[in-house]
């Protein structure tokens, strides 16, 4: 198998997955169900999974316990292999979620929210896509029905989901019809918005790669957890085979505007691409949309000064500035002014202390969850509609990187942080991202015109009208006639 194929954007039509019941798994599946509370829903949920299709041996439950009182514990019906673990330090599904992945050994990561009935199939219907490749994240559908009067025994001996609710009747997750409206997530422009986390599987080494869920988003956590995993450069894939039910109605659908209004401070800090929610000028935010990126190691101190001033002063604000050079060697023993380090050393001062710049030996190879990365020469200042006008630009077709070939020969660029990302998931260290970014989401060459508008040459002034002569009281011009005298003699003439 082709472990890490080249997929264009989301569109993973390419990849095939295996049919249900007409293969062979092959990877230990962690199914991670973060709980506080809600002993009798667990219950249904661990029956429903002890009926899964997916092989006993293959797989492991673990079930979180976040503090409940009375503690939780595990029914009589569950899979094999079931653990209860309880949470030790912190609390809130996002500890809960880590503490089990850092339990789990499985191979694959699956979240399960403790208040949801699978069908079957639904484990191996998820799994199976990571058995093809390990760069995607697959999602599953979840509908909404009242909670009613089961036992696990009736929920364990079910077939199917219809046999225990009024499918028909249930009503459906909000993020289906955006799948539908977008070829199952293919031709998605954010397919992140729909990993709402209820239901999601992924590799285990991406989940830590991204750094897991952030325990400090108590609202919306799911959503910028899956910003990250867009970032990282994985694929979303939903999975309609992977039903389920979730027993009773969420808070948003109770109280939808206060469910609304609580998420937004979290996604507004954290993801930029949410531009509606960043629309108070002066802010600043903790993941800024822009890094710009200068080297500076051999650059005079005035024009790195110039050019940090004229990031800092564009149109978007909520940038970062990263300044490159070997600031590590710099000690603070005595030097004098004829130091070869000199510049550094004023330069260090000067920005040292301004939280929107940062000083760093080498730029990461991501700047990730920042969403777009400039780089460019430090002696070409940003204009100040330069970083807007290149994301208008590369957010019409999601282009990966757009190269402004500037008419010195040097070139500016503009990046995308999740086609980095994919590159950087394709290809071997030495490997140039650039030709991966090409086939997975494309670089385009454009001239510098639009990007630094030259400015508009001033109209000329009007020619300013010559003056009358000037004469002294001893100078007469010559042949200059008294027109005062002569509309005397005129209006003389008209009286009589």
């Amino acid at each position: 198998m082709n472990a890490r194929p080249a997929l264009w954007q989301n569109d993973y039509s390419p990849v095939s997955a295996p049919q249900l019941g007409a293969w062979s798994p092959a990877l230990t599946v962690s199914v991670v169900v973060p709980a506080r509370g809600g002993q009798d829903k667990l219950d249904l949920t661990l029956a429903a999974l002890a009926a899964q299709t997916y092989p006993d041996r293959l797989m492991e439950v673990l079930v979180v316990d976040d503090g409940s009182l009375p503690p939780l514990r595990l029914p009589e019906i569950r899979p094999v292999n079931t653990r209860l673990v309880r949470v030790e330090d912190g609390w809130g599904i996002s500890n809960a979620v880590n503490t089990g992945a850092k339990a789990a050994d499985g191979e694959i990561i699956q979240r399960l929210d403790s208040d949801m009935v699978t069908c079957r199939e639904h484990i191996e219907a998820m799994a199976r896509w990571h058995h093809v490749t390990d760069c995607l994240v697959t999602i599953g559908m979840k509908r909404f029905v009242p909670e009613q009067p089961l036992t696990p025994e009736q929920v364990h001996r079910a077939g199917h989901l219809n046999e225990l609710f009024d499918l028909d009747a249930a009503r459906p997750s909000s993020t289906e019809a955006t799948i539908e409206k977008t070829d199952g997530l293919r031709k998605s422009r954010n397919p992140y918005h729909v990993c709402t986390g209820p239901t999601v599987a992924l590799p285990r080494d991406v989940f830590h790669a991204v750094g897991g869920l952030d325990p400090t988003v108590a609202r919306g956590e799911d959503t910028e957890f899956a910003y990250r995993l867009a970032m990282h450069g994985v694929v979303f894939v939903p999975e309609m085979a992977a039903q389920a039910v979730h027993l009773g109605l969420p808070a948003q659908h109770r109280d939808r505007e206060r469910a609304v209004r609580a998420v937004q401070p979290y996604l507004a800090h954290r993801i930029p691409l949410r531009r509606d929610l960043r629309k108070d000028r002066g802010r600043r935010w903790l993941v800024p949309y822009v890094e710009i990126v200068y080297d500076v190691a051999d650059a005079p101190e005035q024009v790195v000064r110039e050019a940090v001033a004229a990031a800092l002063d564009g149109k978007l604000q909520d940038v970062v500035v990263t300044l490159v050079a070997p600031w590590s060697r710099l000690d603070d023993s005595r030097h004098s002014l004829s130091d070869p380090t000199f510049e550094l050393r004023l330069l260090r001062e000067a920005f040292s202390h301004d939280e929107r710049v940062r000083l760093i030996d080498e730029a990461a190879p991501s700047p990730a969850p920042i969403p777009f990365r400039y780089r460019g020469p430090v002696d070409v200042p940003l204009h100040r509609a330069t970083l807007e006008r290149m994301i208008d630009s590369v957010q019409q077709d999601l282009a990966g990187v757009l190269v402004v070939d500037l008419e010195d020969g040097r070139t500016a660029r503009l990046e995308r942080t999740s086609a980095l990302g994919r590159a950087l998931l394709l290809t071997a260290p030495d490997d140039e991202p650039d030709k991966v970014v090409e086939t997975t989401h494309g670089v385009r060459h454009e001239p510098p015109a639009r990007y630094w508008p030259t400015p508009a040459e001033p109209k000329p002034a009007p020619a300013a009208e010559a003056p009358e002569p000037r004469t002294t009281p001893t100078e007469t011009p010559e042949k200059t006639p008294d027109k005062t005298l002569l509309r005397r003699l005129k209006s003389a003439l008209r009286q009589n």
